[in-house]
């Protein structure tokens, strides 16, 4: 799959919004399908799955909030969350979900082009570049299926920031890594330094790793610095 044959599929309830996106993403080069609410957004995607989903959150019936969810439970398809609230309230419990990205309201069609290549040229180098299994601590990551595995067989599906961010410090184990690096590869370079987001991606992980408590000893903070991650790293058999 190349960028410009990406799948993308446009959930907002404000028609002005669909239309203007579909015909900016489709001339260049990206398939468009638009839904005004959940139900359409489900049909759509029985038929058949998105390689990215543009999501608002005040949507009639189910939000926003609440569709993500639901597409978190099978799919770690890239999310980009739309909000009208200047509030990083809403930002930040959408990172919390499982959206890859946010974008306020209002905002250019240029910029969102720039935050869909930049979402979907990561998922594109996650599944080209990286071996199947990453080993580290009691852990297995399985960087095909986005899973988490643990000592037992046991499995946890993990959504693309919290991939990306674990694929991040699997890459620089016992490396410090700030918040700019953090931010730069969980939510794009388009995207302004929010240390609160940064935070609360870093605690999300920790949770799906178990290591949370007053003093985590896999992911460790750096005060004033960054975040670390104390663990040998290797590849392991397909």
């Amino acid at each position: 799959m190349t960028d410009t044959k990406a799948s993308i599929l446009v959930v907002d309830d404000d028609a002005a919004i669909r239309e203007l996106l579909q015909e900016h993403l489709s001339r260049v080069g990206y398939e468009i399908r638009t839904a005004g609410d959940g139900d359409e957004m489900r049909e759509l995607l029985g038929e058949r799955p998105a390689d990215l989903i543009v999501l608002d959150v005040m949507l009639p019936g189910d939000d926003g909030f609440t569709l993500c969810r639901q597409i978190r439970e099978h799919s770690q398809v890239p999310i980009i969350m739309l909000t009208a609230s200047s509030d990083e309230t809403d930002r930040v419990v959408g990172l919390e979900i499982g959206a890859d990205d946010y974008l306020a309201k209002p905002f250019s069609a240029r910029e969102l082009q720039a935050r869909v290549k930049a979402l979907l040229r990561r998922a594109r180098f996650a599944r080209a570049e990286n071996p199947r299994f990453i080993l580290f601590d009691r852990w297995r990551l399985d960087t095909l299926a986005h899973e988490l595995i643990d000592e037992s067989g046991q499995s946890t599906a993990l959504s693309g920031a919290d991939f990306a961010l674990l694929q991040l410090f699997l890459n620089h184990p016992n490396q410090v890594l700030d918040r700019d690096t953090i931010s730069d590869v969980t939510r794009g370079r388009e995207s302004m330094p929010l240390d609160r987001v940064v935070d609360v991606a870093v605690s999300r992980l920790r949770q799906r790793l178990g290591d949370q408590g007053r003093n985590p000893r896999l992911i460790k903070t750096v005060r004033g610095a960054g975040y670390l991650l104390a663990a040998t790293v290797s590849h392991g058999p397909e």
